[in-house]
């Protein structure tokens, strides 16, 4: 999977913890999502389904860390609040109407006080990532053969 590939973490000094793997995940998700966008309203029910796989996946992992029932609903509403900011922001990002290097310094590094050079190294591949996904075609995605 793209979002685990070391590189993200050695290069891009992503932060190699549960909250860096997670805004790794939920970032080349959001790409994908925004590359499926682009076909229209016709692959809105895999645009669902694919969002729903992945709450459950993550209510799973939640589930796994030991995280019990009643929390577990907060957990999973603040992870499609950071689904959906992260769309939000990566689809500014890359329309131009919005800075991808601070959607990438918020987003990804948590307005951590970042080196402009990982921001950069980051931004520069979530950018072939995106025109990479825009270059496959669509049944390739759906597939999930996104690899570059």
């Amino acid at each position: 999977m793209e979002a685990r590939q070391p590189i993200w973490y050695r290069d891009g000094k992503v932060p190699d913890t549960l909250e860096g793997r997670f805004d790794m995940v939920s970032t080349v998700l959001s790409l994908v999502l925004l590359r499926l966008e682009h076909e229209g309203e016709a692959l809105t029910p895999q645009t669902i389904l694919l969002t729903e796989l992945f709450i459950d996946d993550m209510d799973g992992t939640l589930r796994q860390l030991g995280i019990g029932d009643i929390i577990v609903g907060k957990h999973v509403g603040k992870i499609m609040g950071a689904l959906g900011g992260r769309l939000g922001a990566f689809r500014d990002g890359f329309a131009g109407k919005a800075d991808l290097g601070e959607a990438v310094r918020r987003n990804i590094f948590r307005d951590d006080p970042s080196s402009n050079a990982a921001v950069d190294f980051v931004s520069g591949r979530l950018a072939a990532l995106h025109a990479g996904l825009a270059a496959i075609p669509t049944s390739d995605v759906l597939g999930g053969k996104i690899a570059r």
